[in-house]
Order: structure tokens, then C-alpha cells, then sequence
């Protein structure tokens, strides 16, 4: 497999759960900053022009939840999707809202063009960044973290996923210290393995 990257992104969380899967894999940095994301030959691999995307014997797949699933897919014993519905839906009620809300609030700080033309408009996005992001750490902190961890005590796809957003809060004006949970699961994460994989590899 080869897991096409940029550091930072939230392609970051299908690399975490590579690691906890034990899965081998290649990694292909794509440099945002000289606009690799845009040109001719990545459209040929994600014609969306972002991260992540996944090459495997079947082809090429894109979108970070769709590529976490398909790794707990094929690699069942690492134990990253639990079998029990109730479970499960939580678990995805956390990947879904992070990719849905937490995700798109912080793609206002630098991504305003996506929504609207008027540089004025960016300017009050960026602004209310700070606000959004610390909307979703308070539902989070109520709803999203049953424990260390989203289901509680046992590592699931939603940490992998969760975790990489946390990463930018502070960037993004928030202090993770008024925020308990949060700070405890960081803090979960960091210990693993996995993490510590994905920083040897400057992809953090």
C-alpha cells in the first residue's frame, strides 16, 4: 500500500491506523506548499486534489473515513472497530462529526475560498475559528469521550481520527487546559506507539 500524505492533514489518521494495524505500507509526502495537491499527475491519484489517498491492489481510494474502515476491514484482529452495533454507531457519530463539523470549522482559518469570494469573508471566518473549534472540544468533552478514549477504555478508528484534529487546536486559539477530557486523551495518544511512529516520521 502506498498512503499518499501531507504532514498536518488529517491524512495523518489513516497513517496512525496503519501503525496500530500493523500494516505495511509506503508513504508519498504531497507538498502543499509548492501546490503538488493541484497538479496534473496527483489528479491522476485524487482528482479531489487533497489527502489522504491510498493506493492498494485494487486501486486507489480516497477519503479518510472510507480509508479507516477499509483498514479495520482487512485487518480484523487489530481490534478497531467494534462488533456491537451500539458501539459502532458511536464510533462513527465521532468520525462523522469530526469530518463533518470539527474539520470543515477549521478549514475556515486558511480555506475561506472554499466558501465564498469576498476576501472580507475570509477575514470573518478566520475570526470565528476560535469560537467553532471550541464548540466542538465542549461536545466532545460531554458526548464524544467515554474515556480515555471515545468508547472508553479501548482504542477505536475514532481516535485515530480524533486525535489529528486535536493537533490543531491549539493553532487554531484554543487552550486544550480547559478542556480536561481532551487533554487526557492527547495525552493517551501520545503514549502510543503509533503516535510516536508518525513523529519519527515528521508526518506531526
Amino acid at each position: 500500500m502506498q498512503l499518499y500524505y501531507a504532514p498536518g492533514t488529517i491524512s495523518v489518521a489513516v497513517a496512525i491506523a496503519l501503525e496500530e494495524a500493523k500494516l505495511d505500507y509506503e508513504t508519498v509526502q504531497i507538498d502543499f506548499a509548492a501546490k503538488q495537491q493541484t497538479s496534473t499527475a496527483y489528479a491522476q491519484i485524487n482528482p479531489k486534489g487533497r489527502v489522504p489517498a491510498l493506493a492498494v491492489d485494487g486501486g486507489i481510494l480516497t477519503e479518510t473515513g472510507a480509508l479507516l474502515e477499509y483498514i479495520a476491514d482487512i485487518a480484523p484482529d487489530a481490534g478497531l472497530r467494534p462488533t456491537d452495533p451500539v458501539l459502532l454507531a458511536r464510533m462513527r457519530e465521532v468520525m462523522f462529526y469530526v469530518a463533518s463539523t470539527m474539520h470543515v470549522n477549521h478549514a475556515h482559518k486558511l480555506r475561506g475560498s472554499r466558501w465564498a469570494s469576498d476576501p472580507a469573508s475570509f477575514k470573518d471566518m478566520k475570526r470565528k475559528v476560535p469560537e467553532t473549534m471550541a464548540a466542538c472540544c465542549d461536545y466532545l468533552s460531554q458526548y464524544g469521550l467515554r474515556g480515555p478514549f471515545v468508547l472508553g477504555e479501548t482504542l477505536s478508528l475514532a481516535d485515530c481520527y480524533l486525535y489529528v484534529a486535536c493537533t490543531w487546536l491549539e493553532g487554531d486559539g484554543i487552550k486544550t487546559a480547559r478542556f480536561p477530557k481532551i487533554t487526557a486523551f492527547m495525552e493517551a495518544m501520545e503514549a502510543r506507539d503509533s503516535i510516536k511512529a508518525v513523529r519519527a516520521m515528521d508526518m506531526l
